[in-house]
Formats: structure tokens, C-alpha cells, sequence
């Protein structure tokens, strides 16, 4: 482990970014440096990573989508605040496709979407973007974006099933 607390934000954004390039995604220094981009963040959002991830974890569990105000409110903040640090290539939906990443779960964002689509559980175009340009960053390869994102979300809802399975809810396997 490499000791990254004095490490500028810009120095931790190029180590990240030289390791997007090299396409070295698996990395324990790459998985430590989205570690500490999402404590940076955390501190400067007032979304709370950890509320939203157990948000998405229970979601999955219980094999079903959740909304962007959903996590929002699992926040406490309003949809009005919470929105503008919702999407975004450093928003907190961005952030949470990074902390999936390196703890190894599925890319349980694809089981976020807006109100309309909770129950085809369908991202909207912009979301689909965002969705797929996060998971591209990440090293994940795929043809069509679509079909990505409807296997991601099975996925989700597979990793659910198990934790559910397994009866702990809290596996970060």
C-alpha cells in the first residue's frame, strides 16, 4: 500500500488517469487511488457514498431498480440539491462505479434510474451514456451499449439473489 495522504488531488487524478491509459484497471495501486478519490469526494459532496452503496446493495437484494432521489434521499439531501452532484464524469453516481469497481462488486448503478423507468429498469439515453463512458474508463470492454447495461444489471440482480442466499447482505464479493 502506498502512502497516498500527501498526494495532491491532481497527482492522485494523473496516477488514476496514466492507469485508464494503460488499460492497468486491475491494479492494487489503481484499486487504492478510486479508494482515495471516493474519500476525497466525500468530503466535498453532500451524498454519502456508503449510505448510497447500501441503498443500491438492498436493491439488488431485493431484485428490483432504484431512483436517483432514492439515493438522494437515502442521503438526506433534496432531489433539487442532490441532482446537480448526482451525474457527471466526477459525480457521485461516476464515484460509486469506481468504489464497485474496487471492491470488487457488480456495477450496481445499472440498477439506478430515473422514475419513469423503475419498473423496465431501462436507462434514459444521457444515463446510458454516463453509464457506459464510467464502465469504458474502468477498462470494461463492449460492443453495444444497450445490451451492456442490460447484462450489467442482471448481474446486479444475480449478485443479490446470492447475497440474499447467503442470508449476510453485506458481501462485498
Amino acid at each position: 500500500m502506498v502512502d497516498l495522504s500527501a498526494k495532491s488531488d491532481r497527482e492522485i487524478e494523473t496516477w488514476i488517469r496514466n492507469h485508464e491509459n494503460e488499460r492497468a484497471t486491475a491494479a492494487p495501486l489503481y484499486i487504492q487511488l478510486l479508494e482515495e478519490r471516493v474519500r476525497r469526494a466525500q468530503a466535498r459532496h453532500r451524498l454519502d457514498f456508503d449510505k448510497s452503496l447500501a441503498m443500491l446493495k438492498q436493491a439488488a437484494i431485493a431484485q428490483r431498480c432504484t431512483t436517483y432521489g432514492e439515493l438522494a434521499a437515502a442521503s438526506g439531501v433534496e432531489w433539487s440539491k442532490a441532482r446537480h452532484q448526482m451525474n457527471g464524469a466526477n459525480g457521485h453516481l461516476d464515484r460509486l462505479l469506481d468504489i464497485c469497481h474496487a471492491r470488487g462488486l457488480p456495477l450496481l448503478t445499472a440498477i439506478c434510474v430515473n422514475q419513469g423507468n423503475v419498473k423496465d429498469g431501462e436507462l434514459g439515453e444521457d444515463a446510458l451514456a454516463g453509464f457506459v463512458t464510467g464502465a469504458r474508463r474502468l477498462g470494461l470492454g463492449f460492443g453495444d451499449a444497450r445490451e451492456f447495461h442490460r447484462k450489467t444489471r442482471d448481474e446486479c440482480w444475480e449478485w443479490g439473489k446470492n447475497q440474499a442466499r447467503d442470508g449476510s447482505g453485506n458481501s462485498t464479493e
